[in-house]
């Protein structure tokens, strides 16, 4: 009777420490992020005092604002051991249909938002439907959606420009407005980074995405419903690029075909940055979002240095190979971590 009693605390207490140490390195991982981040912006502010003014700090949160949240809806998907290449063009698509939508008219920031949302959550639908239930590798579907989402932008467009002057002054003001100081566009942001991680955390079915990230024959074996939750994955994560693209016509008011165009890899590489595994099962949407808002900055940090541009997307590559490459030993080392501890 003793020895029954015995075995499943030990394993649940095998269990909490793994979960422990899991925590625990990826806190790390987005605590050095952040540290790099602090350099980052020290190093610029004491280069060129102005980054750091009124309407600096303003147009840093306004342009990481959108990243952040693709990057959010990315992760989602990343977890899951998928990748989701199309969420650039969703974003060109949405903004355009959002503009036409409002085009001349007086309609409400509300339904510019819920229209770009259903825009993205229909892509959103049509690629976890083929990667969930027809099991075409994501890597195929997305890149393929990516070419059919612009090739119907593109038509759609025909040359066309929708201007500022046509969009509703409320829907502009979303993209304008401040509270206390704070734009609106960053406020919302992180409500729904906010929201994304209280669900990942917290609930059930936010769990299992991980649990299929990690091992998804031992999640099919625990009765987990792997279609549902990676369908659920991608539907969220296109109605997020929908939302980034109504809030992409609110920020900027000129929508054209291609806007967004070429995000999908600055996504990827800001999820990856910020400890979200590739290979899936770990990471979270706080470490996302600092990837974004590190890349975001390092782009504009260049811009005030009056540096090339061209050293933004080749220090992104190697933040990335390095982020990957770190990735790859950590994962290493706690398995042997997690085997002997298992072992005692």
């Amino acid at each position: 009777m003793t020895a029954t009693i015995e075995k499943p605390t030990a394993q649940a207490e095998a269990g909490r420490s793994a979960r422990s140490l899991v925590d625990t390195v990826f806190r790390a991982r987005e605590i050095s992020i952040a540290g790099a981040l602090v350099l980052l912006v020290l190093f610029t502010w004491i280069a060129e005092p102005r980054f750091l003014n009124d309407q600096g700090v303003k147009d840093l949160l306004l342009n990481a604002a959108i990243l952040v949240l693709l990057a959010v809806g990315q992760s989602v998907v990343v977890v899951t051991r998928n990748i989701d290449l199309s969420v650039g063009s969703v974003v060109g698509l949405s903004a355009f249909a959002c503009g036409k939508f409002v085009s001349g008219t007086d309609h409400s920031s509300l339904l510019v938002a819920l229209l770009g949302i259903a825009v993205g959550a229909a892509c959103g639908l049509v690629s976890g439907a083929l990667v969930s239930f027809g099991k075409v590798p994501a890597l195929v579907v997305t890149l393929g959606m990516l070419y059919i989402i612009q090739g119907i932008d593109y038509w759609w467009a025909e040359g066309e420009q929708i201007n500022a002057a046509d969009v509703p002054q409320p829907v502009l003001d979303l993209g304008s407005g401040s509270v206390l100081g704070i734009p609106y566009l960053p406020l919302i942001s992180f409500a729904v980074l906010a929201a994304t991680a209280y669900f990942l955390r917290t609930y059930r079915s936010g769990r299992e995405l991980y649990a299929i990230g990690s091992s998804p024959e031992a999640a099919r074996l625990a009765g987990v419903p792997i279609r549902r939750r990676v369908l659920g994955a991608y539907v969220f994560s296109g109605a997020v690029a929908g939302f980034a693209g109504a809030l992409w016509l609110a920020r900027f008011g000129t929508v054209v075909a291609d806007n967004a165009h070429g995000w999908e890899l600055t996504v990827v590489s800001a999820v990856v940055v910020g400890g979200v595994a590739i290979v899936g099962g770990v990471g979270t949407v706080w470490g996302a979002a600092l990837g974004a808002l590190l890349l975001t900055t390092i782009g504009s940090a260049l811009s005030v240095l009056k540096v090339d541009s061209f050293w933004e997307d080749a220090i992104s590559g190697a933040l990335l190979l390095a982020a990957i490459s770190v990735d790859r030993i950590v994962n290493v080392r706690m398995t042997r971590a997690l085997r002997k501890r298992s072992a005692r």
